[in-house]
């Protein structure tokens, strides 16, 4: 089940302006276009920034989430219509026999890589994204290095924010670690709406895999070459993983 912060109708509406500027998506848009690439799976699209940019570019894109709410907000959006939206998993988009081997490039940005928290759900949803993929084609996400320890910065203090959203007028939230266990890290995202005083809270879990067992298990899911390289606007705390079918 999704979290709330992304199946919430409320806070999908107002995801894209707390979230700011998502020059992150840079990096996917320069991937598609280097390899020249005529159809992307987006696996956790969210609210659908980068399949409508990738559209927009002539790119046929597939955009499937498992939160309704966030894929309402992404028909809603300029040049939706030219993406084909699915509400559901990567394992729903392979049961589609028009996706078997369709896709160039599929990716999975932000912290979509993370939240499958076992071994069994990762295993299927990289089995499911390969088979969707063309011979040679190209899965391409993001994860963040253990070593950063990035949860020590996710405090209420250096994560706060008031963001004015337009509709929903002034919107407040912030992120709070509540326990490390190992590679799983869980964190409370509350979000506040000043103009009624309505709290909605969210709790999410992040896997934080090593090398070693994003490689073992992209090779276990049949991927053939593995390069993980610094991530472009984040060098040293993330990870942009690269894996060929």
């Amino acid at each position: 089940m999704p979290d709330a912060i992304f199946s919430h109708p409320r806070l999908a509406r107002v995801y894209d302006a707390l979230e700011g500027g998502r020059s992150d998506l840079d990096t996917y848009l320069r991937l598609a276009a280097d390899a020249g690439v005529k159809a992307v799976l987006d696996v956790g699209c969210g609210t659908g920034t980068l399949a409508c940019l990738l559209a927009a570019g002539g790119v046929e894109v597939v955009g499937v989430d498992p939160a309704s709410a966030s894929v309402r907000v992404a028909r809603t959006k300029p040049g939706a219509e030219k993406v084909t939206w699915m509400v559901g998993t990567a394992p729903d988009a392979a049961a589609d026999p028009a996706n078997y081997q369709r896709f160039g490039l599929a990716t999975m940005t932000a912290n979509v890589a993370q939240v499958f928290l076992s071994d069994a759900e990762w295993i299927c949803t990289l089995r499911a994204v390969h088979s969707c993929l063309r011979p040679g084609g190209m899965l391409a996400f993001e994860t963040r290095n253990p070593a950063d320890r990035a949860w020590e910065r996710w405090t209420k203090e250096r994560s706060h924010q008031v963001v004015d959203t337009g509709a929903e007028g002034l919107v407040e939230d912030w992120v709070e670690v509540t326990k490390v266990d190992g590679e799983l890290v869980s964190f409370e995202s509350p979000t506040v709406f000043h103009s009624d005083g309505e709290r909605v809270d969210s709790t999410s879990t992040l896997r934080f895999r090593s090398q070693d067992a994003l490689r073992s298990s992209l090779a276990e899911a049949g991927f053939r070459a593995v390069e993980i390289r610094d991530l472009p606007y984040a060098p040293t705390r993330g990870w942009l993983v690269l894996a060929s079918a």
